[in-house]
């Protein structure tokens, strides 16, 4: 998932407060004004086109558009429902989702007639609220497979077709990990699985680390844990009890982490949300590989002098592969000043005459099967494969697609999950340690 904080996420406890003191209209919203937030400023130029088509059909609505950035954007949202500032509509992530439809500040769309066969499967379905209304129109989606460095896997021996041949288990790693350990050096020239190997001094790590991966672990160690059969809940959607501390997730977790102690992956220490992610660590060369997702793609291309390409993710002890499927939605603000003029540029927003210009540009995979072809053709022409993202989607013989977990309280399993994943990770914690993290969630679910 795009990058995150915690402080938004958090904040939005206080949203309760919203229904009775929010008015909505600080953003000079009007009869004839639609106002609009998103924080990817690589999307911003296909959502101009986009407001130009809308505008031309509807004579006399303009749509202002404000970007900001993702911390920044959830900061602004979460004191924007508070103070009656927030946005007729606005860009929507399924990690905020749940507590927002819980603290009752996101406008139902039922009216709009989503018809979940219209868009790629699940995303729709995804949008529905525990009360049985529809609280966001699909807008686009995303899924996880593996970066690499081609020329430091050509150096290592390592094809395409045995990237993309991959398979773990959680007991040996399976030829992934070996995989990784070659691709791995320390500064002495020698290979993670060559003797004489130094792990405490290390070059160029096998694979890139993303942290601990909070409780979701998008491009860490979800597609491991979904291929080993495992899953967040005890139900798809809005599920009552998490498995944390289920034996097959923590198996998988104690090798995933265990990959940095035999010094395949850097520590925990290396990594930074805000400036040395999974990209920076390829962009400087000091990893050969890395899970990310496809808002990505564009970044991973545009590294100079390197030769980026994607392969899809490792087979699982299930016999297949996994990947999250996650998607974002536009969502109306339950105290919208223009609530017509808002749910005219959502209906705009999820049909094909706009995520077909979205497409076109070539920066993400828009929610309609026509998006998304118009998505991928954009990046053909650009000269970039994304068959490792869509795949997963396409076969579903052969991959399994998953949700982001989709329950209430996701702010504070999120807070919970965060410090017990880096104490496994930095501190050397045993995986048992998750079960009483899992009674702490599930005891805040079940309020």
């Amino acid at each position: 998932m795009r990058l995150r904080t915690l402080t938004a996420l958090a904040g939005a406890l206080t949203l309760s407060l919203v229904t009775s003191c929010a008015q909505g209209g600080g953003t000079g919203a009007s009869s004839n004004t639609v106002t609009y937030w998103l924080w990817d400023a690589n999307q911003l130029p296909a959502y101009q086109a986009c407001a130009k088509g809308f505008e031309k059909e509807n004579p006399g609505l303009d749509v202002r558009i404000t970007q900001l950035g993702w911390s920044d954007y959830w900061t602004k949202l979460t004191a924007g429902f508070i103070a009656g500032t927030q946005p007729d509509v606005f860009t929507d992530h399924i990690q905020n989702f749940g507590q927002f439809a819980d603290l009752k500040v996101l406008e139902p769309l039922d009216d709009l007639g989503i018809d979940d066969s219209a868009y790629q499967p699940g995303l729709a379905a995804n949008w529905i609220g525990k009360d049985g209304h529809r609280y966001g129109a699909p807008k686009d989606w995303d899924t996880v497979a593996l970066f690499y460095n081609a020329r430091m896997a050509a150096d290592a021996g390592l094809t395409p077709e045995e990237l993309n041949s991959l398979s773990w288990n959680p007991e040996d790693g399976g030829t992934f990990e070996k995989a990784i350990a070659h691709l791995t050096i320390d500064r002495n020239g020698r290979r993670g699985d060559e003797p004489g190997f130094d792990r405490h001094n290390v070059k160029v790590y096998g694979l890139a680390t993303g942290g601990g991966g909070y409780g979701d672990g998008q491009t860490q160690w979800s597609n491991f844990a979904a291929s080993a059969g495992w899953d967040y809940l005890d139900k798809a959607r809005w599920g009552t009890k998490y498995q944390y501390d289920s034996g097959t997730f923590q198996s998988v977790i104690k090798w995933y982490f265990g990959l940095a102690k035999k010094g395949y992956m850097p520590p925990l220490t290396d990594y930074n949300v805000q400036s040395n992610q999974q990209n920076t660590q390829i962009a400087a060369g000091k990893a050969a590989t890395a899970f990310d997702g496809a808002w990505m793609i564009s970044t991973y291309a545009g590294f100079k002098g390197k030769d980026i390409r994607t392969a899809l993710t490792p087979v699982g002890p299930t016999g297949k592969r996994a990947t999250m499927m996650n998607g974002l939605a536009d969502s109306i603000t339950k105290a919208s000043r223009n609530k017509a003029g808002a749910r005219k540029w959502v209906s705009y927003l999820a049909s094909d005459a706009c995520q077909k210009v979205v497409g076109r540009y070539g920066v993400v995979f828009p929610a309609t099967p026509a998006g998304t072809e118009a998505a991928v053709a954009a990046y053909r022409k650009k000269g970039i494969d994304v068959s490792a993202f869509t795949e997963p989607v396409a076969d579903k013989k052969r991959f399994r697609t998953f949700s982001y977990p989709i329950a209430s309280y996701s702010a504070d399993m999120t807070a919970l999950m965060q410090p017990a994943m880096e104490d496994i990770y930095g501190n050397g914690k045993p995986v048992s340690s998750l079960d009483e993290t899992n009674d702490q969630i599930n005891l805040i679910l079940s309020q």
